[in-house]
């Protein structure tokens, strides 16, 4: 265990230090912002004087503002750019479009139920109440979704001799080889002037458990990892340790460590039964609101008395007049969108920065995953197809589908927007073989989602830079005259759903504060 960095070092205490301590200090930098349960205020009902509601766009926000405004009494028409609701929910399936700017194509996956794609969000945390509530609400059935698993694996191509490592082992010698140096600091004095005698000895006591240490404080590989032999007949064959220097430089590692302590990837994780676009399906069961799909906006104007939208739809330009406007689309197309709203609102919206993730799913002609004891969870490369997800659904089916890229690195993510699709298969095919043997042969057919590419999105997870944040949300998340900015994009949650019912929530309260002021 020599020539290993602080830096190194103390980016895998971090790796290895809890969800407690990372949750606190990621909070305490403002990288997490707390989610509450759903709120409990009440809108102002309806009146004859104001009652009609616009809302541009029909993802989640827009939705959510629909349902709870309706369910005041005002009259709502969802104004949509594309052909189906939901924004980034989106769920590919057998026959399904996906609609690429200059490279749209038909999903090829056989016509099965269980076959399909969380081309957007995949996952629901325990702790997103709003999206909880509103699945409980309209009946969405949910199931367990696995994220962490210490038998998929951590592959980087100069590490490890190049081949796939199982991340639990990876996660034990990491744990292992710290707890080592935590135990002979203590049993050397390091920690004498912090820390009384018994704590000392607690300390490690502990350490010595939480890596699985000799009777010496020493770390040479635990049964934790797994073993080389039938451990159900014979006792534990404890497989060599990885090489501490090379644990300290894995990435990858890092990830897999971090899969289950970060906040939003902790266990336990839903999904809805069937594709999370179970979540939009339960808003439009729910919804009278009229609903325009390929409806394209091209003005927004406040008046004193309410809003003037104009959009494109069917060839014609058509007017709307409505007491109140929610705005859903993306910030970056409202240069392109005629306007009278304040310059000042219009720099804060100019702020925002387009987030750039890359998707392809892999139908898969056998579950030869499961074969390797993989039922779920996510294997981490430094390959540019950056991770491989497994369904958790579907255990011990004939085919699956298998999300074969999860990219959040924009130089690989500009190179596959610039690819057909054939060649990101290949790609793809490429990368999966490095990890598991002929992983391309199982390939029956595959479809990606470029989201910088997707027509009327051209982009995902929008942000701020830390430093004009704030200035900016506090003028864009009050009302601009008689019209709200919802989405994602608006809330310290950029990316997930409860990010943009978040922002719907606090667009709603601010209507309703206003609402009430004006009576």
């Amino acid at each position: 265990m020599t020539g290993v960095s602080r830096r190194n070092f103390l980016n895998l205490v971090g790796a290895i230090g809890g969800s407690v301590a990372l949750y606190n200090s990621s909070r305490a930098m403002g990288l997490i912002a707390e989610t509450g349960p759903v709120s409990n205020y009440q809108i102002k009902p309806a009146d004859k004087g104001a009652k009609k509601i616009v809302i541009l766009g029909g993802g989640v926000a827009g939705l959510s503002v629909a349902y709870e405004l309706q369910m005041a009494g005002y009259e709502c028409t969802i104004l949509e750019a594309s052909h189906r609701i939901g924004g980034r929910n989106l769920t590919v399936r057998h026959g399904d479009l996906v609609d690429e700017l200059g490279n749209a194509n038909i999903c090829k996956f056989d016509d099965e139920p269980n076959l399909y794609f969380n081309a957007g969000p995949a996952r629901i945390p325990g702790h997103h109440q709003r999206l909880l509530g509103y699945c409980k609400k309209f009946k969405v059935p949910l199931q367990i979704k696995a994220n962490a698993n210490r038998l998929a694996y951590i592959h980087e191509t100069n590490l490890f001799g190049g081949k796939p490592v199982r991340a639990g082992e990876y996660i034990a010698d990491a744990r292992g080889f710290m707890s080592e140096l935590l135990w002979k600091g203590g049993n050397q004095g390091a920690f004498d002037e912090m820390l009384t005698k018994e704590d000392v000895e607690n300390l490690m006591g502990y350490s010595r458990f939480f890596g699985d240490l000799g009777l010496d404080g020493s770390y040479k590989g635990t049964g934790r990892s797994g073993s080389l032999n039938d451990r159900m007949l014979e006792h534990v064959k404890v497989k060599p340790t990885q090489d501490f220097t090379e644990v300290l430089k894995s990435r990858t590692g890092l990830m897999a460590a971090l899969t289950s302590e970060n906040y939003d990837w902790g266990e336990p994780l839903m999904e809805p039964v069937g594709g999370m676009d179970g979540v939009v399906n339960g808003f439009a069961r729910n919804l009278d609101a009229k609903i325009i799909l390929k409806a394209q906006v091209q003005g927004i104007h406040n008046k004193d008395d309410g809003v003037t939208i104009t959009y494109q739809h069917k060839g014609k330009l058509h007017t709307l007049e409505a007491d109140f406007c929610f705005n859903n689309i993306p910030a970056h197309f409202m240069p392109g969108i005629d306007n009278n709203l304040s310059p000042e609102y219009m720099a804060a919206l100019s702020e925002f920065k387009r987030g750039n993730l890359f998707k392809i799913a892999l139908q898969m002609k056998e579950r030869f995953w499961e074969n390797e004891g993989i039922y779920g969870g996510i294997s981490f490369t430094d390959q540019a197809i950056s991770q491989i997800w497994y369904p958790s659904h579907d255990i011990n089916a004939e085919k699956g589908v298998i999300l074969g890229s999860y990219s959040w690195n924009d130089d690989e993510n500009e190179k596959f927007a610039q690819m057909s699709l054939e060649d990101r298969i290949k790609v793809a095919a490429q990368c999966g073989d490095k990890i598991h043997p002929n992983y391309s042969s199982y390939i029956e057919s595959g479809v990606s989602v470029p989201w910088t590419r997707m027509n009327h999105m051209m982009g995902c997870g929008a942000h701020m830079e830390p430093e004009v944040q704030d200035k900016n949300f506090a003028i864009l998340q009050k009302a601009e005259g008689r019209h709200f900015l919802i989405g994602d994009q608006i809330s310290q949650h950029a990316g997930w759903q409860e990010g943009a019912l978040a922002s719907a929530d606090n667009a709603l309260r601010v209507f309703s504060d206003m609402r009430t002021q004006a009576a």
